[in-house]
């Protein structure tokens, strides 16, 4: 059965919204599930949590060049179905998990599906004709930004009806988007052009190493990596932190967080453009980095719910950074690097999405409790400051050191 093209993106479009939608789904409710499973005890849970998310970044950081090196040897579809009915279980085990270890089987199940992402882009790129596939990269990107803002929406407000009722939702789209696939959706790639799967090139960390050829990217890609430390150990204790301080549930944790997403949005997709051509790419980038480190101290501060919201301004502008950083980056390599380096960066945000939950959770475990002593609950937002401060005196240093490409 053949498939109009376009209908083929629309569900690659949903199958990648789902995934994105699935992550947010989970930021409201999944710290407060956990804890059910600990006496209600926010400390304990915030370490557990904290593995959780390291466990599923983990999955996607070792198992994204698997899927995507079997789905050149097997094909787009089989990839892509299996990674579908994989998040179902997944969400349906989370639903009726009787205990924290069958949690975390349901977080690697989702860190393997999750990274289906990989056999999706390669399926856009089967499909599409190479002048048009900038737009449905971009559409690729537009639909993980929506999932993104409709997650924790829908998370916090189904987590309010039942802390379970979120997973019973995913996994029920994730299932229905299955069964679309398997009855409709055909494959893109022919067997004459597939290839043998070899290990070796799924070592995700071989590509780490190719950074350090140039000194200035290497020291760009380093103020990148503590962005990106800052932002996942951010979004590792926002649900902790607004419930332990301020007894917030999930339905106030998921507006909040949608409003961050869609402020993030409006200032990449937005305001970026304009900064860079009134202001320069570096400036942006020292904008963005002093404006995250304000915000996220603010966050530690904060006495009230209303001084989180009013944050979230400095916090989404200072979201220019990460892009910023990459287009400086991107300038300092030439036209032919540009894959390898891209795969580079992908590998380099991974491991930051292991790393920054571990010490989001460990931080708040150790200092937020009211025996703690000293008891300091916004030390996880502290220390991600001392990240971003870290790469703004970084990115100040290279500067001062050499003219950049992008600068020039």
């Amino acid at each position: 059965m053949s498939w109009p093209r376009d209908a083929s993106v629309a569900f690659i479009l949903a199958t990648i919204l789902l995934d994105a939608l699935g992550i947010g789904v989970m930021l409201p409710v999944l710290p407060r599930l956990v804890s059910t499973f600990l006496g209600s005890d926010l400390g304990a849970a915030s370490t557990f949590y904290g593995a959780f998310v390291a466990a599923y970044s983990a999955m996607q950081l070792l198992f994204a060049p698997i899927l995507g090196g079997l789905s050149d040897r097997l094909g787009r579809r089989p990839v892509i179905l299996i990674s579908l009915l994989g998040a179902a279980i997944n969400y349906a085990l989370l639903a009726v998990a009787p205990g924290l270890g069958w949690l975390f089987v349901g977080r690697v199940i989702a860190g393997i599906t999750g990274a289906s992402f990989s056999a999706a882009g390669a399926y856009i790129a089967d499909i599409t004709p190479p002048e048009r596939r900038a737009q449905s990269f971009g559409l690729l990107g537009a639909a993980t930004g929506i999932g993104f803002i409709l997650g924790p929406a829908l998370g916090g407000l189904l987590g309010d009806v039942h802390v379970r009722l979120p997973f019973v939702v995913a996994a029920g789209l994730n299932l229905v988007n299955f069964f679309y696939g398997l009855l409709m959706l055909p494959e893109s790639l022919p067997r004459e052009r597939r290839r043998p799967f070899c290990l070796r090139r799924t070592n995700p960390l071989v590509s780490l190493a190719r950074l350090g050829r140039r000194p200035i990217v290497l020291g760009l890609a380093g103020a990148l990596a503590c962005v990106h430390m800052a932002q996942q150990i951010l979004q590792s204790v926002w649900a902790l932190f607004t419930e332990a301080r301020f007894g917030w549930q999930s339905l106030n944790i998921g507006v909040s967080l949608a409003v961050a997403g869609l402020g993030m949005a409006l200032v990449q997709g937005g305001l970026m453009p304009f900064m860079t051509a009134r202001f320069g790419v570096r400036r942006a980038f020292l904008f963005g980095l002093a404006l995250g480190a304000a915000s996220l101290v603010g966050f530690g501060l904060a006495d009230s719910g209303l001084a989180m919201y009013v944050l979230l301004l400095p916090s989404a502008l200072g979201g220019m950074a990460a892009p910023a950083a990459q287009a400086l980056i991107s300038s300092e390599v030439e036209p032919s690097e540009q894959g390898e380096l891209q795969g580079s960066l992908a590998t380099l945000a991974s491991l930051a999405a292991v790393a920054g939950p571990l010490v989001g959770g460990g931080l708040f475990a150790r200092f937020a409790p009211a025996v703690a002593k000293p008891c300091i609950p916004g030390a996880p937002f502290f220390a991600a400051a001392c990240f971003n401060a870290a790469g703004l005196l970084l990115a100040l240093w290279l500067f001062a050191r050499r003219p950049l490409a992008a600068a020039r």
